[in-house]
């Protein structure tokens, strides 16, 4: 049995590779005109049939084995898609799904997103705006030229449906940035985040110190330099620094994981952002001394 869907699983993962650039180039050819003979269109859709047939089969052979092994059913179906799907699969499309959801919330105005009643949002894409909309115009405009400049059908429609994504693209990070913002919890935690690329939790019991302090660092986004340092930077610089007391893990954009000693981000309040930690921090630090309080009289 278990060589039988090692097999399978084996077949899945490659036909998924060799099939799925072969429909991007069938579904290229129909936009510019190409015309494509009735046997190739038989063939592939009856490639994704029967691939479709025997992922939906491995899916339900996993999720059965790991509800043998105890786990409940949404677990089990995690864990069953986690065995078929290569971790940097799985990460490009959440990020896919986290880009479209905080695009549809941006333009319904459905307010920021993991922020609840007693949290305090600390926003940083106001940093962003200018840059932001500047790479959204000059994507509409090479838009626009190559689709007059470009004669052959097939080259254009590539050209466009890349374009046309780019400038999707563009917005949507923004939009991410905008509904996503920092997060200062009522018992001091925090909650570091860059749209839907990077998310950093970090327990307020870790917190030993946090301060101004307008950098402008080179690195890239959360990555960790022999210090231990770690940046959030937005349009170049970063405006607080939050010192740990032992250092917090989290998973970079692309899926790498990072531990960092010592967070520095950007903040469009930094002033704001500081004093509002500092006072949950000092409120929190109250509320547990008060019991050792009354248990000493």
């Amino acid at each position: 049995m278990r060589r039988g869907t090692w097999l399978l699983r084996k077949a899945v993962r490659w036909s998924s590779a060799a099939l799925v650039p072969g429909e991007l180039v069938l579904i290229v050819c129909v936009a510019g005109g190409v015309t494509v003979p009735p046997v190739a269109r038989t063939v592939t859709r009856s490639a994704a049939l029967l691939l479709l047939i025997a992922a939906g089969a491995l899916l339900f052979l996993d999720h059965r084995r790991h509800r043998g092994g105890g786990l409940d059913r949404r677990t089990a179906l995690r864990a069953a898609i986690a065995d078929t799907v290569p971790a940097p699969v799985r990460r490009l499309a959440a990020h896919e799904v986290f880009l479209s959801t905080s695009f549809l919330r941006w333009t319904t105005r459905r307010g920021p997103h993991g922020v609840r009643e007693g949290d305090t949002a600390v926003p940083y894409a106001p940093g962003q705006s200018a840059t932001m909309f500047g790479f959204f115009f000059v994507c509409v405009v090479e838009t626009v030229a190559l689709a007059f400049l470009i004669p052959w059908p097939v080259v254009h429609a590539v050209t466009l449906v890349l374009d046309i994504w780019g400038c999707y693209f563009v917005l949507a990070l923004h939009a991410s940035c905008v509904v996503r913002p920092h997060v200062i919890g009522p018992d001091g935690s925090l909650r570091l985040r860059y749209g839907a690329l990077l998310d950093i939790r970090v327990p307020a019991d870790r917190i030993a110190s946090v301060r101004l302090d307008r950098r402008f660092p080179e690195g890239k986004l959360g990555a960790v330099d022999a210090d231990g340092v770690a940046d959030l930077a937005v349009a170049g610089q970063t405006t607080v620094t939050v010192e740990l007391t032992e250092p917090v893990t989290y998973v970079r954009a692309l899926g790498k994981p990072a531990e960092a000693r010592v967070l520095r981000f950007y903040a469009e309040d930094a002033g704001g952002a500081v004093a509002a930690l500092r006072e949950v921090l000092r409120e929190a630090q109250q509320r547990r001394q008060m019991p050792q309080l009354g248990a000493d009289q």
